[in-house]
């Protein structure tokens, strides 16, 4: 899909609106007395080379490596009352590309209110740029200390269409109940979902596809229990984006179902989840609409030692049709390669906590298939190795 290179007067309107939320929240609190020492900044900075021997990923990675990926963050919250908490955070990311998606861009930004909290119950609302809730780490997935490795698992966690699973403008509600023996949460939201970056990873930037995004809907039901010794949870979400190629209009619906289960121990976790996601297309132009449900799953072991240290191993599979899951009908019906519509990735990973604020990972990943590349990387799926291999080092800091 191909955003449009002058941001269309709707999102412009939707962004317009998120701002002047925060700045109306902003407004009475500066002048609230105590305010100002409920006031909390962060910020953080990653930076990874990657080197891969076939097919690039995040810049020309098979060419002596690539340094373009980085991520600095800036995040800030505020209490002007006690059930009201506004926070906000600005990222600028490189993923590849020629820099232009390096921008600072608003990651998210919510008036949080909590009309009933108590030490068993938490009902809340956000209004704003809301994180979406899906799985185990999209809510907190810019942070490099949150995740268990540089990447986190590409069946799930798409990172060429990160934009559009990360946050979407409009209400979220949520719930907490806190029981006995562990804690229940629920989080559902409605909104437009952010589409920014998206003009050459859908669709090939050759076909001129125009995309904004449409009311949408998320939600995910979690459970904790015993202090998070094991955690549960299905998150399910309702996507819908507007399509335009020339003259021509039509629509796309991406409705995913993820289930997420994670038994940790003191020094050892094993987490997995699993998802069906179905993709359809209206007719666009001389593109023909289609329906297909794909299949994402991954199982990883994570083992702590020597206090400040980390090991990982992973295996992640992606399907993008569970009818052909080896792509063969893709390819006779001369549409690319088969190895384009999959992927499976074996991962194993080493982190470093140096101090609270300097993170060191290194990572090895062997991919059969081409199911997750970037398309702005390699353009043309026909011109990628089925196999290959990729290693990333990765230094991250944070205050």
């Amino acid at each position: 899909m191909i955003e449009s290179k002058s941001l269309p007067w709707s999102r412009r309107r939707r962004s317009h609106s998120v701002c002047v939320a925060l700045a109306l929240a902003w407004a009475p609190m500066v002048e609230a007395d105590g305010v100002m020492d409920t006031l909390q900044v962060h910020g953080f900075l990653s930076q990874a080379l990657v080197i891969t021997d076939d097919n690039d990923f995040f810049g020309p990675s098979s060419n002596d490596g690539s340094l373009k990926y980085t991520e600095i963050g800036a995040n800030a919250s505020i209490r002007p009352r006690p059930d009201v908490l506004v926070a906000a955070q600005v990222l600028s990311r490189r993923a590849g590309g020629d820099g232009s998606d390096a921008r600072p861009a608003l990651d998210y930004g919510v008036v949080d209110y909590q009309p009933y909290s108590d030490q068993r119950r938490t009902l809340g609302i956000q209004l704003g740029r809301f994180k979406n809730p899906f799985g185990f780490y999209n809510q907190t997935r810019d942070v490099a200390f949150t995740r268990p490795s540089i990447l986190l698992p590409q069946s799930i966690y798409f990172d060429r269409t990160r934009s559009l699973g990360l946050s979407a403008d409009g209400v979220s509600l949520y719930a907490e109940e806190r029981m006995e023996h562990g804690t229940l949460r629920f989080t559902g939201g409605v909104g437009t979902p952010s589409t920014r970056d998206l003009d050459d990873q859908l669709f090939p930037a050759h076909l001129g596809m125009d995309v904004s995004g449409s009311t949408s809907s998320i939600a995910q039901l979690r459970y904790e229990h015993s202090g998070g010794h094991f955690t549960a949870a299905l998150s399910a979400a309702d996507v819908n984006l507007d399509l335009g190629l020339g003259p021509s209009e039509g629509e796309l619906n991406f409705q995913p179902w993820i289930l997420s289960l994670q038994y940790d121990k003191e020094h050892w976790a094993l987490t997995g989840e699993f998802a069906l996601r179905r993709v359809s297309t209206t007719d666009t132009g001389p593109l023909p609409g289609s329906d297909v449900t794909g299949e994402s799953w991954y199982i990883q072991y994570t083992r702590r030692f020597l206090d400040n240290w980390q090991w990982l191993v992973r295996y992640d599979s992606l399907v993008s049709n569970r009818d052909d899951r080896s792509g063969q009908a893709y390819e006779a019906q001369g549409r690319g390669p088969a190895h384009a519509r999959y992927a499976d990735d074996i991962t194993f990973g080493l982190q470093w906590r140096v101090n609270p604020r300097v993170l060191v990972a290194a990572e090895y990943h062997h991919i059969d298939g081409t199911g997750w590349l970037p398309l702005r990387d390699e353009p043309d799926p026909a011109e990628t190795q089925r196999r290959w291999n990729m290693v990333l080092f990765q230094l991250s800091l944070r205050f």
